[in-house]
């Protein structure tokens, strides 16, 4: 199997493989994308065709349609909505997609997500990039393809969706509030080149707008700094629970521990105080915009 220049990935035959891998350590991953499978091939061998004229049909490989029936690739949306039609399964196939949805990404980031999406709060210091909930899907793209060992194109894609996908939480109502402090370099390093940056500063901007977001900036030039054991992030729920992470300390892990977080808590209320008022901060990402 090879890879073209758009990320495509092509089978044996050069059909086109879109999709992603299953993490074999997610279960309930495995579970869904194996029932899914099931549910395909049944449907396939009911309308009388064999994997390669169901692969003709829907414009894809049989080497792709044995691994999705075998529950070993993760079929994307238009994959079963071109099944769907093919075989007639009157939307059966295609309800299927909002369970794939949730699995289609790693079980750190569904996890993660997870929590975002049932937060009232989120508090959040970045000092490496900036906050995953504020990245353009092209300054995603170009910080995950910096990574090394390198991923492949497939899997940048796949963590880019995640991202992009986790982002859902500035539509939510009621709004949660969410507050992020960021290191001046993060809005001067041109990760992707000089226009990704210039665009990703304008969604800084726009994010920066709304009346559930606070976007602060730590200028380098400050003396005093809370923040040089790395990025924290807390997030808060409706019933008075909260979970926090704080790089280098207990052990880089998601922490619930009351002690735990008041420490992380702390630390990032000192970090807001330093830092400069949202309305400074925008005032400054204005500037930088600017001069990029």
């Amino acid at each position: 199997m090879s890879v073209d220049g758009d990320g495509t990935e092509q089978g044996d035959g050069g059909a086109d493989e879109p999709g992603w891998d299953v993490d074999p350590d997610d279960e309930s991953g495995v579970a869904v994308v194996a029932a899914v499978g099931r549910q395909i091939k049944a449907w396939r061998e009911a309308a009388g065709l064999r994997a390669a004229e169901f692969g003709a049909a829907i414009g894809y490989g049989e080497d792709l349609v044995y691994k999705v029936e075998g529950g070993r690739r993760i079929p994307r949306p238009e994959f079963l909505d071109r099944a769907d039609d093919v075989v007639g399964a009157g939307g059966k196939l295609s309800a299927m997609k909002k369970d794939v949805a949730e699995v289609r990404y790693p079980k750190k980031i569904r996890e993660l997500a997870k929590l975002e999406a049932q937060s009232v709060e989120l508090l959040a210091y970045g000092s490496h990039n900036l906050h995953g909930l504020l990245q353009t899907e092209e300054y995603a793209r170009a910080l995950f393809g910096m990574r090394r060992p390198a991923f492949s194109a497939d899997e940048v894609e796949r963590l880019v969706a995640a991202r992009v996908a986790r982002q859902s939480i500035f539509d939510r109502s009621p709004a949660p509030e969410l507050s992020f402090v960021q290191e001046e370099v993060t809005l001067r390093r041109h990760l992707g080149g000089r226009m990704v940056l210039r665009r990703q500063l304008e969604r800084l901007l726009e994010v920066g707008q709304l009346r559930n977001v606070e976007i602060q900036v730590m200028p380098t030039g400050r003396d005093d700094h809370a923040g040089m054991g790395g990025e924290m992030q807390v997030l808060k729920f409706r019933d008075g629970s909260a979970v926090g992470r704080s790089e280098g300390d207990f052990g880089s892990r998601p922490v619930s521990d009351p002690k735990h977080l008041r420490i992380i808590e702390l630390r990032c209320g000192i970090i807001r105080a330093q830092a400069l008022t949202p309305r400074e901060s925008l005032a400054f990402i204005e500037q930088v915009r600017g001069e990029t």
